[in-house]
């Protein structure tokens, strides 16, 4: 229902189905084998989850993404996101939804430079499905743009949104 959509914007994905299952399967597989004992103070419990991770999740800052997500409840660690719900329809997660009618309105495709999500070769489908779209890119930016560069993310949205 284009008619509810004033303006979109999409971070650092594009409308084609590239991203590798695999590799997000390995990061919930990491995610659900974390082993933390209780009476842990939250910086020990986030600094022992971050040790379990780092052999899978090589990377710093999507470890420190994903433990975002690791809280306290009535005294245990668990994660916030539903991971066996994930685990169980990662390829529909993964994979974009087949639209055969464009969204007319403006939209932002907004990638980080160091990401490989929106490729030069995503533009055509990406122009066929949002006529009106701008795709920009934030320099030194990997996936998790608004954590990479949060002030030229917020500038770069503050920019797309008509003023107030």
């Amino acid at each position: 229902q284009p008619d509810l959509v004033e303006r979109l914007i999409s971070v650092d994905i594009s409308p084609i189905s590239t991203t590798p299952v695999s590799e997000f399967s390995a990061y919930v597989s990491a995610m659900k084998s974390v082993k933390i004992p209780d009476g842990l103070s939250r910086s020990a419990a986030r600094q022992l989850a971050d040790d379990q991770l780092r052999p899978v999740v090589q990377l710093p800052q999507l470890r420190q993404f994903l433990l975002t997500n690791l809280v306290e409840m009535e005294g245990r660690y668990v994660w916030r996101v539903n991971l066996e719900a994930i685990s169980n329809h990662l390829a529909d997660i993964m994979n974009f939804p087949v639209f055969h009618k464009p969204y007319p309105g403006p939209a932002l495709f907004l990638g980080g430079s160091n990401s490989p999500y929106i490729s030069s070769k995503d533009y055509p489908e990406i122009q066929r499905l949002f006529p009106k779209a701008d795709v920009q890119y934030i320099e030194g930016a990997g996936h998790i743009v608004h954590q990479d560069k949060f002030e030229e993310f917020i500038a770069a949205v503050l920019n797309f949104l008509p003023p107030p």
